[in-house]
């Protein structure tokens, strides 16, 4: 047997082990990419497309580990949210969500972790540099409080309410820490139509969602401290 027939005949033996293979192989990538599918779309929040919670906090600790003190915490919180339900219906407050979701998605960036924690709660953690730090949160303010319009023709005056901290505004780079004291500094100036960054205080709060407003020490952006 020459040497072109050994090659020819190894090769086509080895072709068609290979397709006998891939007979079986085929249902089971097509079992793969639908279990890959189904365990991706657990990951996002079906009504906002944002992440959800275990997803964002893995996503937010990486950038953290990566980025350390040029990364900003932001807490989210829809203003007067239950009044749009309870008035308009749940339809407009699923539009409005879904609205807030994307709305924070093009502010942050494909680089951010941006999440829906629960209800009208929102979180991004992202980098940010500290000279660009409260252009872009005035910024985000006035996208949150952009009217959205639903489809059919109505007009829903919307608001959301903003707390920012970094690892260097509250001594932590612990990403418990840093949601915390920015959703303690979002409710002192909740209604202010401000950001509000956090300082080491707010990271002393016993818990995420302290709802107590008025704490000394929350910086206010364009008011004074």
């Amino acid at each position: 047997m020459s040497s072109l027939t050994r090659v020819q005949s190894v090769f086509g033996q080895r072709t068609l082990l290979l397709t006998t293979a891939a007979i079986p192989l085929t249902g089971w990538t097509l079992h793969a990419l639908t279990l890959h599918r189904r365990l991706a779309a657990t990951k996002r929040d079906p009504l906002t497309g944002l992440l959800r919670r275990d997803a964002y906090t893995a996503r937010a600790r990486r950038l953290l580990a990566r980025h350390g003190d040029k990364v900003t915490v932001v807490m989210v919180d829809a203003d007067h949210f239950k009044q749009i339900n309870d008035g308009m219906g749940h339809e407009a407050g699923d539009t409005v969500l879904a609205s807030i979701g994307a709305r924070l998605t093009a502010w942050a960036g494909p680089r951010a972790s941006v999440g829906r924690l629960g209800g009208d709660e929102f979180a991004v953690v992202l980098e940010l540099p500290a000279e660009r730090r409260a252009h872009r949160l005035e910024q985000l303010v006035r996208m949150l409080h952009t009217p959205v319009i639903l489809d059919d023709g109505r007009t829903v005056g919307v608001a959301a309410s903003v707390g920012a901290a970094t690892p260097a505004s509250v001594g932590s780079h612990d990403l418990a820490v840093l949601q915390r004291a920015a959703d303690a500094a979002l409710y002192d100036g909740k209604h202010s139509g401000r950001p509000a960054l956090a300082t080491s205080w707010h990271a002393t709060v016993p818990s995420i969602n302290g709802r107590r407003a008025g704490r000394p020490g929350t910086a206010v952006w364009g008011q004074a401290a």
